[in-house]
């Protein structure tokens, strides 16, 4: 199994928007020969993005409590 980013299909995108578009330019896409693919994330690579994805959202939200306080305060 081979993962293709999006941003390689997305110049044999010919016309609008739709899932038959989408998998006619994921056919093409696959079949040139300088293709390249993405390689599979392993389970524990996968948990490890989601811990730091989880830090990073409970960060911004912190980071937005304090500014909006700032604000109402007097």
């Amino acid at each position: 199994m081979n993962l293709v980013p999006p941003a390689y299909v997305k110049p044999y995108v010919k016309r609008g928007k739709t899932d038959a578009a989408d998998a006619e330019a994921i056919c093409e896409a696959v079949t040139r020969p300088t293709m390249r693919y993405v390689p599979i994330k392993s389970a524990g690579q996968q948990a490890a993005l989601m811990l730091h994805r989880s830090h990073d959202l409970l960060v911004r939200q912190r980071r937005c409590a304090h500014c909006w306080k700032r604000n109402k305060m007097p």
